[in-house]
């Protein structure tokens, strides 16, 4: 593992956008974000599969990711855009030794949506974890519905690996995902530069 793992904010102050740890103060706003967005956001939302299973309270989740993120098992950022929460970027399922590669799962609030938000964040959140932490692969699943999210790894570049069947519990039922990921060997020079150049713009992050 290479560099300070956590509590780590990545910025682009071009965009305004922050990945930073996720804070008992946030309460409020997220509450707000998720009522505001429940239905856009239900077709993709994880669900538990075990009946009886209960999803965990704001500051209980707070708590949680920050337990697994002192650990080094997943880097759980929350999103803002403009000095407001607006979403959540977590890279989960990190795996270290032999293997090096995590996961990343994201949502976002509809009001930022179509802002190129979520695209830049996730190339923040891959270089990160690939330069500065020391993985070799990230991954991201998404459900073959899903078209926001399938023009997100489009835009960055991300190998379709193929299609895993009854992957991950989402809305109440098991659902098929298609696998993207990306290794260090495919974007040596960095995932960000690369998309801000597509996009006409020139270097602007920093993590701190």
């Amino acid at each position: 593992m290479g560099g300070p793992f956590w509590p780590i904010e990545l910025r682009d102050a071009t965009a305004g956008v922050v990945l930073r740890p996720l804070r008992r103060s946030d309460e409020s706003e997220w509450r707000e974000v998720r009522r505001f967005n429940r239905d856009w956001l239900r077709p993709w939302d994880a669900t538990l599969p075990i009946p009886g299973q209960v999803t965990p309270n704001f500051r209980a989740m707070v708590r949680m990711y920050d337990k697994q993120a002192k650990r080094a098992q997943s880097v759980p950022f929350a999103i803002e855009v403009d000095g407001r929460f607006r979403g959540q970027l977590t890279v989960s399922g990190i795996t270290w030794g032999s293997i090096l590669s995590g996961q990343i799962g994201y949502w976002v609030d509809s009001r930022v949506a179509g802002r190129g938000i979520t695209p830049l964040a996730v190339a923040m959140a891959t270089d990160h974890c690939l330069f500065a932490l020391g993985l070799h692969r990230i991954e991201i699943n998404i459900r073959p519905e899903n078209t926001a999210s399938l023009r997100v790894v489009e835009k960055l570049g991300f190998r379709d690996e193929g299609l895993r069947r009854n992957y991950m519990h989402i809305d109440g039922q098991w659902s098929d995902h298609r696998t993207f990921a990306l290794t260090v060997e495919d974007i040596p020079h960095g995932i960000l530069s690369a998309y801000r150049h597509s996009r006409g713009e020139g270097p602007g992050s920093r993590s701190l």
